[in-house]
């Protein structure tokens, strides 16, 4: 009888239980690594804003995934664990840029009440989506980053950033309301 399926047959959590009894990159590591190279990149690109910084953040992810493979304890989806992982590197490194990103907000800032003073009729048409969500703090710019273009519920996110539903549910709207008082209304809602 085989006791080790082939890594394509096997779920997630079946592949970190796994990786957290091998020694090194083995074959459960590695094809978790190949499994959500894509998912993480695409995260990372989200949250840090360009491809330089994004590869460099979905690297760091999978060296902390590599050393914390044997904390997973399964309380949630391996993908809602690791993508929690992403977030939190993603956060960090932002975080990390100090000085010179809270230099860069406040220039955004800037532009865009310029913008918005200048020209009402186009000026919302000219906003750009992420100096306005620049305007916002790490976290509560992830998340909306993460409900309305990666498309998770708020029972994952409330995962991710380990807190209640009901108060990811309201830092979220918290946010948007902050976008929305100082932006305008959005012309097209973001379904919920």
């Amino acid at each position: 009888m085989e006791t080790h399926l082939n890594a394509e047959q096997q779920t997630d959590e079946e592949l970190i239980a796994e990786a957290a009894r091998e020694g090194s990159d083995g074959p459960a590591f590695v094809a978790l690594m190949s499994r959500h190279r894509g998912r993480v990149w695409s995260i990372c690109y989200r949250l840090m804003g360009n491809e330089h910084d994004a590869q460099d953040a979905a690297q760091e992810v999978f060296v902390r995934l590599f050393f914390q493979r044997a904390k997973f304890e399964g309380r949630s989806k391996f993908s809602t664990w690791l993508h929690g992982i992403a977030v939190r590197t993603c956060l960090g490194m932002r975080r990390s840029r100090g000085r010179r990103a809270r230099h860069e907000v406040l220039a955004s800032e800037a532009r865009l009440e310029n913008q918005a003073a200048g020209s009402p009729a186009t000026a919302s048409a000219s906003l750009d989506l992420e100096m306005m969500l620049s305007t916002l703090g790490e976290e509560d710019r992830a998340m909306l980053l993460l409900k309305y273009s990666e498309e998770y519920t708020f029972e994952e996110l409330a995962d991710i950033f380990d807190m209640t539903t009901s108060a990811c549910k309201m830092r979220v709207s918290r946010a948007r309301a902050r976008l929305e008082e100082r932006f305008g209304e959005p012309k097209n809602e973001p379904a919920q």
